[in-house]
């Protein structure tokens, strides 16, 4: 008497092994994200003690008569590529930046000669402000 019988041929069942490997990959994905690694490293000091300063901005206004004011010093209009140009190199950074602000009544050249007078000082940092 054969208790097996050595003509047949048996099929794998593989459906549950993929229904576990399916959620085992939904929940390291949803996990995944979430994990922080964090090393401690000891770092070497550095060799600048000094702190990085933060220059303050340079803030030239036009107002509507066509006066000059610079961080609260005013200027005369005809002579300003001049006299800017003097007062910049004696108590401004040119590293600073500048912010020209302009009445909306102001002729376009008049705005124009202010901003070649500030590149004219050395500035590179020039911004004109608006309303918006």
């Amino acid at each position: 008497m054969n208790l097996f019988d050595w003509d047949e041929n048996p099929e794998l069942n593989i459906t549950p092994l993929v229904d576990v490997m399916l959620v085992l990959l939904a929940i390291l994905m949803v996990i995944a994200p979430n994990i922080v690694y964090e090393e401690l490293i000891n770092l070497p000091q550095g060799s600048a003690q000094k702190q990085i300063e933060k220059k303050p901005p340079v803030h030239i206004s036009i107002n509507r008569d066509g006066e000059i004011v610079v961080n609260k010093e005013k200027f005369d209009r005809l002579g300003f590529i001049d006299n800017f140009y003097r007062y910049a190199q004696k108590h401004l950074d040119s590293k600073s930046s500048v912010m020209i602000s302009a009445d909306r009544s102001l002729d376009y050249g008049m705005v124009m000669s202010v901003l070649a007078a500030v590149k004219q000082a050395g500035f590179s940092e020039v911004s004109l402000a608006t309303n918006g």
